[in-house]
């Protein structure tokens, strides 16, 4: 059985008319915490009023990972919308004049007096993945295997290169941005648990970090959970893209602690090529050359193909082999969301960026949604975020609401590149634990274009990734059809 993992994201909120970074967290977090779908604890604040932050549940499955981030990223961007202002998954805000005034407790007040210039640029959001470990002492072993990947981590999620509407230069200033903390950046070699206590205590003898939480590292121990947690990404423009990055984390853990247990010598790294490597991912993304495990300097898919043969084995084991490779070659392809982000402004300025953030799948703004959704007809199946409830599937049951897609498709009644409906349906949630219930399926098919998302003529096989069944609409004007019970199909 694969490990468990949890994703936390970080959200911008901006005003709906200016795109400018919006004070309205206490807001748009009440209101997302009272709809039905989400429970306490998963919507929390941040350090700025701007800002919002989702964690999923404990997850077996990508896919009930990527089931939850689509749910909670609707409902915020719902909850915001209600507002005046729009949620943005971007690492950065495209452009700001003030900063949004510190959330209101004593932390937030503390860290604001100590290093007043840092907080005030600290409008960056990221995304944290937490992996199950058996034990805090397997947890260092897992630090230590993993803090050579970081970079390639950092490099494959790059989506903050725009700050006070200008490029930056740099395809993750989040990381630049974190960097400037007493303790952050790619943690350094443990000898063993002791010794990660014994910094830990020493660093917080100083006073100058307050508690565990400012341990800035790229890669950490959990103190509220047992997990390790890693924090090195930019959260993403697509809900998809952070589903494969939780898969590589996991696996990355996953392998790690195999070889622990084999025994399999620990890759060293200088700690001033491993900081060299981690600001030419910041740098350059997957645009430029990366510095690899070893400290050599080779082409960035080079070293992702590389990560990807590290992780092989534990990706086929947790049975996420196609899924995650089917998304990591679509972002070789098309780019991290900070290519997507420059591409935007050079073809229309910041006015095209806030666009691009407006059509991802945290949302859009109302007047760009459709209210009329193209009937799935003949054998053209309505796609879900899991499989299929068209054709012949179709009948009583569960009712399917439309969310939005991010991957490009055709189909009957929908054009290729557009903006299509992606139905959420399937068994009910179970509503105390929002977790997928017993029999869901995984997806069986190849060369897929993302979770759920077949490409373009292929029909998937109807098996499902992740069952959400939200119970009434809460964000736009919804196409209902009431499909029959969709069964796992069993080979």
């Amino acid at each position: 059985m694969a490990t468990t993992v949890g994703v936390e994201e970080e959200y911008l909120l901006v005003d709906a008319a200016t795109g400018l970074p919006a004070a309205r967290e206490d807001k748009v977090r009440v209101t997302a915490g009272l709809q039905p779908f989400v429970t306490a604890g998963e919507v929390q604040s941040e350090l700025l009023q701007a800002q919002v932050e989702a964690a999923t549940p404990v997850c077996a499955e990508l896919g009930e990972v990527g089931g939850h981030l689509l749910r909670l990223r609707h409902a915020l961007a719902g909850a915001a919308e209600a507002h005046g202002c729009r949620l943005v998954a971007s690492g950065t805000p495209p452009s700001h004049q003030e900063t949004p005034p510190v959330t209101d407790s004593a932390r937030y007040r503390a860290m604001q007096q100590q290093a007043p210039q840092l907080v005030a640029e600290q409008l960056v959001c990221g995304m944290h993945v937490h992996v199950a470990v058996p034990s805090r002492r397997m947890g260092v072993e897992v630090l230590n295997r993993i803090r050579v990947w970081l970079p390639a981590l950092t490099a494959m999620s790059a989506n903050s290169p725009l700050w006070k509407g200008h490029d930056t230069g740099f395809a993750s200033w989040r990381t630049v941005i974190f960097d400037r903390w007493p303790v952050s950046g790619i943690p350094p070699h443990f000898a063993d648990v002791e010794d990660y206590d014994l910094r830990v205590q020493r660093l917080l003898s100083t006073r100058v970090i307050s508690d565990t939480g400012q341990l800035y590292w790229q890669a950490r121990l959990s103190e509220r959970y047992p997990t390790v947690e890693i924090r090195c990404m930019d959260v993403q423009l697509r809900a998809s893209d952070a589903v494969m990055l939780a898969g590589l984390v996991r696996a990355l853990v996953e392998t790690s602690m195999w070889e622990a247990a084999a025994g399999v010598r620990v890759t060293r790294c200088a700690p001033e090529m491993i900081r060299t490597a981690m600001w030419q991912a910041a740098r350059y993304g997957l645009s430029g050359d990366l510095i690899d495990a070893q400290g050599h300097r080779r082409r960035a898919e080079d070293v992702v193909g590389r990560l990807l043969d590290h992780v092989n084995s534990a990706l086929k084991a947790a049975g996420d082999l196609r899924e995650v490779t089917a998304v990591v070659h679509r972002l070789l392809r098309e780019g991290t969301g900070a290519d997507q982000q420059r591409r935007a402004l050079r073809t229309g300025g910041l006015d095209a960026v806030n666009d691009l953030l407006a059509f991802t799948d945290v949302g859009g703004s109302p007047e760009k949604r459709p209210t009329v959704f193209p009937p799935a007809k003949g054998d053209a199946p309505l796609q879900t975020f899991g499989g299929a409830t068209g054709g012949a599937s179709q009948g009583g049951g569960a009712s399917a609401y439309w969310v939005y897609a991010d991957v490009p498709t055709t189909r009957r009644g929908a054009v290729a590149g557009a903006a299509r409906p992606l139905g959420i349906t399937g068994q009910p949630l179970d509503a105390s634990l929002h977790r997928a219930p017993a029999g869901a399926g995984r997806t069986d098919y190849s060369g897929t274009a993302g979770f759920g998302c077949p490409p373009s003529g292929v029909r998937p096989s109807g098996r499902c990734i992740s069952t959400v069944s939200i119970q009434r609409p809460c964000l736009w004007p919804t196409a209902v059809r009431r499909p029959a019970t969709v069964k796992p199909k069993r080979r």
